[in-house]
Formats: structure tokens, C-alpha cells, sequence
């Protein structure tokens, strides 16, 4: 493929310019619509048109704006994971918003002010501009985790959350400082070019900036010892929020992590280790932590704490099988991960409810269907055959062996067979946990019914299918490099 290059080319973020219009138009007429659910559907129109113009930037490698701007596969597989999480994450906010008394206009073009950060992340080679769209990602999500203002605890996670991550951006902004003083750019093309020179003559500013760098973007993916605020984050927010944070702000953190540390930062090998350390951490931790939650939104927190440190498994291993593996197990978190939350957004949309495991109980009963859907997703986030949360961790690991990290991978292993028993949890509640309390009927809404459809399909595709988006990952490696 011959890589186009121009200054100011418009045309390669025709998708990101698409959803920033359509975001401003609606903060523009918002206003003067009484129903917002006409502000809901216009916002889904963009994301669609978003998507159609991402699918077509497919094989065709190109750069501009000097260089800072990058269409390749990698950013635009990414890409379709943010546009589809996003799109999925508003048709289940909807009827929750209204249940909890919260809709207002704001909170769509919110998320695809965020979803144009992660989009921006995603497309770049240059650390400035990945900083940038990681600063648009965040402050809608910082507003988003507080949007319910009439609850503490919504008021705490918002807090909370921009707390935290205003603390990350000073470590990433500080590693960015660094690298530039070794390198004279930010560009990581050229850092790549220069690196053994610049390892050579300024290894201690390039080394430290790395550090720092990953320490910044450890914040954003939650892993250990960067995940205190996950737990209170996720609980405090709105659930269709909590189901938005726990996928693609998660998958924008890792875009940017393997563009640097794969591609740009590739050959401080001393690093490796390090990623060691923090993947075994990450899974641990969030898997015996996990073990003890009574509330199904902190379990989840958890839970999400433990495939950040699966994928840094496949940092830490590096190389072309296990990037396109951890690619692959992105896609599948996407599906079952939000394909869970949905259920728990509708068990959470009833008055009164605390999102309790407790909840769960008498759901087979009421409502058999949506109790497979619950056991189907839950044994897809616990990685039982054949389902695409076992292909992706087999993925991952059996990479980890190829590459000589055989202790790395059976602790993976181990950890993956610890968290059977809380997501097994959830399973017993809902087929086999006695209430003295008489289950709460559900509502399932033609919008929450897409969203099951969706991620229910997209999990069996993937799980049925790995072979060939194993494939397409690759296809997004080979675009990296």
C-alpha cells in the first residue's frame, strides 16, 4: 500500500469531524427540543455515519497533517470498537436516564465528545497529539460519572474520577517533557528512526520518560497499583456509564499503549519486566478482590481491573501474535463485557434498586431468557470453552509461552480459574438464590433488546469464528509497523 501524505487533509478524519459536527450541533439545538429522545437518535445517526466513513479507511494506509495523523488498520479497528461501545452504550442510556429521573440533552453529545478523544488517541503517532485526544476522552467522562447530581455517590465518583486523572496527567505529561528532551520530537516515527542514538546519549531522559508515560496510561486502563478509584468510580456512576468506562476508554488506553511501547518505544527492553510485574499484579488483585463484592457494579470494577492485566499480558510478550491477540480479546471484552452491563443497567433501572448480586436472585423465574443471556455473558468474561472469552485468553497466553514468559501465562491461567467462582456467582444467584422478597419485574425496551442482540451476536461470532478476526488483527499489526 503507498502511504499518502499531505499537510492538511481533512479527508483522513472525515469520521472524527462527522461526530465532533454532530456533538456541537446538538449542544447547539438541545435546547429547544422537548424530546430527547430525538437529541438520542440523531446522536446514533452520527455514530452510524461515523462508522461507515471509519470501514472505508480499511487497507488504505495514510498520513497527514506533518505526519501527526495516521489512517492504518490499528487505528482504524480501534476505532470501530470506540464508535460501536459508544453506540451501544447510548441505546441502554436512555431508559435509564429517565427511570433514575437524570435525562438531560448533554449527556449524548458528551459521549461522542469522548468517543472523538479516543478516536483522535487511536490515529496518531505523535505523543502530543495522543495526549490531546486523551484529554477529550476524559472531561466528558469526568462529567458523565457525576451526571446523576442528586447522589452522593454519583457526586463522589465524579470527583473522584477527575481527581485522579488530573494526578495521571501530570505523570504523562511529565513523561512526554522527557522523551522530548531526549528526542527533540514527540514524533514516535523519528523516535524510532534515532533510537539507538538516543539510548545511546540520552537514555536516562528516554528511559524515565517511558516510565513515566506508562504510569499515566496505567491510570487510564486500571492496572494495579494505579486502580484505587475503579471500585468507587464505577459503583458511584450511572450504570450505562459504568458499562461506557469499563470498555472503550479502556481500549483507547491500550491503543495508545501499544502504539508507543510496540511501535515507538519498542526497543527499551528493560521495560519488559516491568509490564511482568504490573500484568501479575493487575490479575491478581483484581480477581481476589473481585471475590468479596456483594455489589454486582464493584464486582464488575474488579472483574475489569483483571483483563487490563490479561492484555498486559500480551504487552509484556510483545511481538507480532500476541498484539493481534490482545487486539482480538479487546473486540470480545467489548461484546460480553457490555452485553453484561446491559442486564445490569435493567436490573438497575428499578426504584430502589443498589445493584446488589442479591437482586439477581428469582431472575430464571421471571425471566428465563434474560438469565441465559446473564450466564452466557458471565461465562464469557470467565473464559469457559468455547466462548470468545476463551479464545482470547487462550490467544494471549499461548503467545506468552511462544515468547518464554511460561510463568507469566500460568499465572494468567490460574488467575483466569480464580475468577470462576465470583462470576459463577452471579450465575447461581440468578438460577438458584431464594429471596423472601418478590422479584421486581423488568422492562425490556426495543432499544435494550438491540443492545442484548448486539453483544450477544458479537460474542458468538467471535467465539464461533476466531480464526477469522484473528486475521483482521493481524492485518492491523502489520499496519503498526
Amino acid at each position: 500500500m503507498d502511504i499518502k501524505s499531505a499537510a492538511l487533509d481533512f479527508g483522513i478524519i472525515a469520521p472524527e469531524l462527522v461526530i465532533l459536527a454532530v456533538a456541537m450541533a446538538l449542544l447547539l439545538v438541545g435546547n429547544f427540543v422537548r424530546n430527547k429522545g430525538i437529541i438520542a437518535y440523531l446522536a446514533l445517526a452520527g455514530l452510524a455515519v461515523a462508522l461507515i466513513l471509519t470501514l472505508r479507511q480499511w487497507d488504505g494506509l495514510s498520513s497527514g497533517f506533518y505526519g501527526m495523523v495516521q489512517v492504518d488498520n490499528f487505528a482504524v479497528f480501534f476505532k470501530i470498537i470506540f464508535l460501536i461501545a459508544t453506540g451501544v452504550s447510548l441505546l441502554m442510556s436512555r431508559n435509564y436516564l429517565i427511570s433514575r429521573g437524570i435525562e438531560r440533552f448533554e449527556f449524548y453529545p458528551l459521549l461522542l465528545f469522548s468517543a472523538m478523544g479516543m478516536m483522535t488517541m487511536a490515529g496518531s503517532s505523535d505523543l502530543v497529539v495522543i495526549f490531546l485526544g486523551l484529554e477529550i476522552m476524559s472531561v466528558p467522562l469526568y462529567v458523565m460519572a457525576g451526571f446523576a447530581r442528586h447522589s452522593a455517590e454519583s457526586n463522589e465518583a465524579g470527583i473522584k474520577y477527575f481527581m485522579m486523572g488530573a494526578f495521571a496527567t501530570g505523570f504523562l505529561l511529565l513523561g512526554i517533557a522527557f522523551i522530548y528532551g531526549a528526542a527533540g520530537t514527540t514524533d514516535l516515527r523519528r523516535i524510532v528512526m534515532d533510537f539507538g542514538f538516543l539510548a545511546m546519549h540520552s537514555g536516562l531522559f528516554l528511559y524515565s520518560g517511558a516510565v513515566l508515560v506508562l504510569i499515566g496510561f496505567g491510570f487510564k486502563v486500571a492496572a494495579v497499583p494505579f486502580h484505587m478509584w475503579v471500585p468507587d468510580v464505577y459503583q458511584g456512576a450511572p450504570t450505562p456509564v459504568t458499562a461506557f468506562f469499563s470498555v472503550a476508554p479502556k481500549a483507547a488506553g491500550f491503543a495508545a499503549l501499544l502504539r508507543i511501547f510496540v511501535f515507538g518505544l519498542g526497543g527499551i527492553e528493560d521495560l519488559q519486566w516491568l509490564f511482568w510485574v504490573v500484568a501479575v499484579l493487575t490479575m491478581t488483585v483484581g480477581n481476589i478482590l473481585a471475590i468479596y463484592q456483594d455489589n454486582i457494579k464493584r464486582l464488575l470494577a474488579y472483574s475489569s481491573i483483571a483483563h487490563a492485566g490479561y492484555i498486559l499480558v500480551a504487552l509484556t510478550a510483545g511481538g507480532q501474535g500476541a498484539v493481534s491477540s490482545a487486539l482480538f480479546y479487546l473486540l470480545a471484552y467489548s461484546f460480553f463485557n457490555l452485553g453484561g452491563f446491559a442486564l445490569v443497567t435493567m436490573l438497575d433501572s428499578r426504584e430502589g434498586s443498589t445493584a446488589s448480586i442479591d437482586e439477581i436472585k428469582g431472575l430464571s423465574a421471571r425471566h428465563p431468557y434474560l438469565a441465559a443471556l446473564m450466564a452466557f455473558f458471565m461465562l464469557s468474561l470467565a473464559g469457559f470453552p468455547p466462548t470468545a472469552g476463551f479464545f482470547g485468553k487462550f490467544y494471549i497466553f499461548s503467545e506468552a509461552i511462544k515468547q518464554g514468559y511460561i510463568w507469566l501465562a500460568i499465572i494468567g491461567v490460574m488467575n483466569s480459574f480464580l475468577s470462576v467462582y465470583y462470576y459463577l456467582r452471579v450465575v447461581v444467584a440468578a438460577y438458584f438464590g431464594k429471596t423472601d422478597m418478590e422479584f421486581a419485574p423488568l422492562s425490556l425496551k426495543p432499544a435494550m433488546a438491540i443492545v442484548l442482540l448486539i453483544t450477544a451476536a458479537g460474542t458468538v461470532a467471535l467465539g464461533l469464528f476466531p480464526q477469522y478476526w484473528v486475521a483482521l488483527t493481524r492485518l492491523s499489526f502489520f499496519s503498526l509497523i
